[in-house]
Formats: C-alpha cells, sequence, structure tokens
C-alpha cells in the first residue's frame, strides 16, 4: 500500500510539472493575450489552494479513501478537457477547475502516509516521499516539452489523465480495506481553524511550506533571467534546476536521511530553509557557471533537509482525527507560496540581483526565528 501511495504522490506531482514549459506556449496557441497567460499559469495554483482545504476538511470527516479516489477520478476527467479549448476563457475555466480537484489529492495520499507511519520513522517516510516529489521534478518537464515538441500539449494532458483515472481504478480495488482509509473523527475531537495557527509545531510547518515554495517560485522567475544577463541560454537554467533537483533526491534516498529521524525537526528545519537562503545570496553574487553550479548545489541540499523536516512537524503536532485538515492547510501554503514568489518580485520595482537578496535575507530571517523556543498553546488531538 505505501509504495501505490507514492505513486499516486509522484504523478500528482507530475502532473504539476508537466504543465511548467507547456502552459504559456499552449495558451498562447488558443488565442490568449499576456495578460491572460499569466493569469491561466496562476490559476492553477489558485484553486489548487481550496482544493487542499476542501481535502483536509472531507478527510477527517470521510477518511481519505473517498477523497483520494475522488480526486484522482476527477482530475483524470479534468485533464481530458485540454483537448476541447478553442479560447481563452474556457482555458481559464478548466484551469480553476483542474487546479480545484487536483488539490483534492495530497492531503489525503500523505494523510495515508502520515497514519500508517511510526512515530520513530516519520522523518525518513517524509524524506522517502520528497524524493518521489524530486524525481517528478526532474522527469515531469523533460518528458512534457519533448512529447509537446512531437505532438501537442493536449496529448500531454491526455496522458497524464490517463494515468490519474487508471491509479483511481487501482485505489477503489487496493485501498478500500485499508485500515488507514477510515475516519477517526468524532464531534469531541472538533478542531477550530485558528488551534492550527497557535500551535507552534503547525504553525512551523505551515510557514516552512510556503516559503519553501515561495523560494522555488523566487528561483522559476528569477534564475533565468539572471542565466540570460549573464550571457548564458535557456539549456543552462535547465541544467541548474536538474542539478537542485538531483541533490535534493540524493538528500533523500541516501542512507543519510536517517537524521530526520534522529534530530529534532526545527534543527534540520532551520538548516535547510537557512540553506536555501545563503544559496540564493550566493545566486545574487554569481558571475560565472562554477558559482552557479554550487549555489544550485546549496539549494538541493536545503531543499532535502526543509521538506522531510515540515512533514515530521506536521505528524509530530496532530493527531489522526484531525491530520487531514492539517495536511490540507498544510498543501495550500505550498501552493500559496508558488503564487506570491513568483508574482511578488514581479511587481516590485528591484532587478533579479535584488531579488535575490531579499528573498535569501527573507529565508535566513525565518531559519533564525524557526529554531526559537515557543509553548505550545494548543494541543491537537
Amino acid at each position: 500500500m505505501r509504495y501505490f501511495i507514492y505513486a499516486i504522490i509522484f504523478f500528482s506531482f507530475f502532473d504539476l510539472f508537466t504543465q511548467l514549459p507547456i502552459m504559456s506556449t499552449f495558451a498562447e496557441s488558443v488565442g490568449a493575450s499576456a495578460f491572460v497567460t499569466g493569469l491561466a499559469v496562476g490559476m492553477y495554483s489558485f484553486s489548487n489552494t481550496f482544493g487542499n482545504i476542501f481535502s483536509g476538511f472531507f478527510t477527517d470527516k470521510k477518511g481519505p479513501f473517498h477523497v483520494l479516489v475522488a480526486g484522482l477520478l476527477l482530475t483524470g476527467a479534468a485533464l481530458f478537457l485540454y483537448a476541447f479549448i478553442e479560447e481563452p476563457f474556457a482555458l481559464l475555466a478548466i484551469r480553476f477547475l483542474h487546479g480545484l480537484v487536483a488539490g483534492f489529492i495530497v492531503p489525503a495520499a500523505f494523510t495515508y502516509l502520515a497514519n500508517e507511519t511510526s512515530p520513530e520513522k516519520r522523518g525518513k517516510g517524509g524524506a522517502i516521499s520528497g524524493a518521489f516529489v524530486g524525481i517528478a521534478a526532474i522527469i515531469g518537464p523533460a518528458f512534457s516539452g519533448i512529447l509537446a515538441s512531437r505532438t501537442s500539449a493536449p496529448i500531454v494532458f491526455n496522458f497524464t489523465g490517463i494515468c490519474m483515472v487508471v491509479l483511481g481504478l487501482i485505489a477503489v480495488v487496493v485501498l478500500r480495506n485499508q485500515q488507514g482509509h477510515r475516519s477517526t473523527k468524532t464531534a469531541s475531537t472538533e478542531v477550530p481553524i485558528r488551534a492550527f495557527f497557535r500551535n507552534s509545531g503547525t504553525l512551523k510547518a505551515f510557514t516552512g511550506a510556503f516559503f519553501l515554495m515561495f523560494s522555488q517560485g523566487v528561483i522559476a522567475y528569477l534564475l533565468p533571467l539572471h542565466v540570460q544577463s549573464l550571457g548564458f541560454d535557456s539549456r543552462m537554467s535547465g541544467m541548474l534546476m536538474s542539478t537542485f533537483g538531483i541533490v535534493a533526491v540524493l538528500v533523500f534516498i541516501l542512507p543519510t536521511n536517517k537524521i530526520f529521524d534522529l534530530v529534532k525537526p526545527k534543527y534540520t528545519l532551520a538548516l535547510g530553509i537557512g540553506l536555501m537562503g545563503i544559496s540564493q545570496l550566493l545566486l545574487s553574487q554569481s558571475s560565472d557557471t562554477t558559482l552557479l553550479y554550487v549555489a544550485l548545489a546549496c539549494y538541493g541540499v536545503g531543499f532535502g533537509f526543509l521538506f522531510p523536516s515540515i512533514n515530521s512537524l506536521l505528524i509530530d503536532s496532530t493527531t489522526k482525527e484531525v491530520r487531514g485538515k492539517a495536511y490540507g492547510y498544510f498543501y495550500a501554503f505550498f501552493s500559496l507560496g508558488v503564487v506570491v514568489g513568483s508574482s511578488l518580485l514581479g511587481w516590485l520595482p528591484i532587478n533579479h540581483t535584488q531579488g535575490f537578496i531579499l528573498t535569501g535575507t527573507l529565508l535566513i530571517v525565518f531559519a533564525l526565528i524557526s529554531l526559537m523556543d515557543r509553548q505550545k498553546f494548543v494541543h491537537l488531538a
């Protein structure tokens, strides 16, 4: 069951990453203006935020099984709709629908994993699930870019849609009788939303998730501009992003991942986010390929430490009765981080060097704040 859930996590993020190289050009091909194209790109993450929250709520209420199956099948159906798009506003509507229903999958899948993982192995478990996310980040863009160039963007969406539907049908058989799919929520375990933000562990996990993807959005926006300003072409940007992904996956899967079960997650969180901040500062000063690769390798190590840490914090701070809702908010902050990171620096009157410095400083400040002990005002149970 565990490896099947890993497969679901892989294809959920594969769906996300295959969109990156082709969505802008696909939007233009159906007549979208520059503004609508940007809106179409961001619409997925916007509606995904609501899908994550809905998923968390219904996972606690009904159990992750129904939410996960519905998410897989509905996402598959939404992906097939791209083939029928002929004008920009239809694209916006389908992007909203796609992001919304895809948001059901990840919180339910991670709730399954968390509920089936023993406490002493939750860090390593988070690292392995992070490895599947990293592999999707490496394979997805390359796969969609090659397939779309030889066929068309809707073919890419159809392929991913078929995978989602097949996974959904298999899930009906494989997961139906698993104990982890049953809800244990009762009236006595109802937890108000504000409680998640008054608990030190969940608050750090949510904030860590936001800054992880905020930083990722900044990298996606500024790195190509910085590389171009140094006289390199887009292939260099792709190689640098692959370097980050490969290094992160190595951190996730090497035997050193046992550190996530031996060291308190607040320390590995601070190390991870601090390394990501340092990498942004290195990028601001980089003028040759060597420093660029060093910066992205440093970013990959930081990413590799941060993802399992925030996952462990969330597990340690919640019980099964409220974990679905916690993961819903957790991945909502992921989606918000992408939107804010990729758009905020575009609005500010600063160049790419200043953008890296600003982001690096924010990440390092958060790393220091995360080390501060704070009473858990509310126990989530």
